[in-house]
């Protein structure tokens, strides 16, 4: 008996997440992320603990897959650490993460350890998987004349830590917020790349041209682990994002 493929597309986006049709209905998003040499171990390049790696690799993750519109249904934990201490105080920090999303018992969560090899140095990937409708899909929703907003400012290896004390990062919750409001079109967590890059993005899915009026280091800067996300909304929606969202934000350019 010949078995017959599952019924599953391939959805083309410029984001850094595949997305797929798995029915007429509904749509699958995958999002990953990985961190090496960051950690507590001897051989780390950036010394953070455990926790706050969890923390910090989970919360990329889960607002890529977040700022298109899908629940989050399963979380992989491929970890390059010994079960104790480390690895179980990376489980904790992404647990924390979780809660921040406010998922709770709707997300599973498998992984694995290295249980055989003693480990000097930090590695850790995480994956999550989500399900949303295909028509509540929030991809390729940005408008001509659209402003291009920052919320949060980019922050990357030593900076991210004191940046987050002083309230100046993006965070799940600040997204979460942002994806409850209809004025916002669409929300896209920064990257490695910068501001620029995650706009053009936008721009390419929406077939518009992104214009920026920030210097070139600026939008360049690196926002490491989504320290940053860029959003955008119609021209008269400033004042309702500034009174939504406690943490610094920047009109960074516009739609055309």
């Amino acid at each position: 008996m010949t078995r017959r493929p599952l019924p599953i597309k391939h959805i083309e986006t410029a984001r850094d997440i595949s997305v797929f049709e798995v029915s007429p209905d509904s749509v699958m998003v995958v999002g990953c992320d990985s961190a090496g040499g960051i950690g507590p171990k001897l051989l780390d390049q950036i010394k953070v603990s455990g926790y706050t790696l969890g923390r910090f690799t989970a919360r990329v993750t889960l607002m890529e897959v977040l700022a298109v519109g899908a629940l989050p249904i399963c979380l992989t934990n491929t970890l390059g650490v010994e079960p104790d201490p480390t690895g179980f105080e990376i489980l904790d920090g992404i647990k924390s993460e979780i809660k921040l999303a406010r998922l709770g018992r709707s997300l599973v969560v498998i992984g694995s350890m290295e249980k055989t090899v003693a480990v000097e140095q930090t590695g850790i990937g995480v994956t999550v998987v989500g399900l949303v409708s295909k028509n509540k899909l929030k991809i390729g929703l940005s408008k001509p004349d659209d402003l291009i907003v920052a919320v949060g400012r980019p922050s990357v290896k030593n900076e991210v830590l004191p940046a987050e004390e002083r309230g100046e990062i993006a965070d799940v919750e600040d997204l979460l917020k942002l994806m409850s409001c209809d004025f916002v079109h669409e929300v896209i967590p920064v990257g490695s790349q910068g501001i620029i890059h995650e706009a053009n993005v936008l721009a390419k899915d929406s077939g518009l041209r992104a214009k920026l009026d920030l210097p070139e280091v600026e939008a360049k800067k690196s926002a490491g682990p989504a320290t940053a996300v860029v959003v955008t909304i119609s021209k008269n929606a400033l004042s309702k994002l500034s009174g939504l969202i406690n943490k610094p934000i920047q009109v960074t350019g516009s739609f055309c």
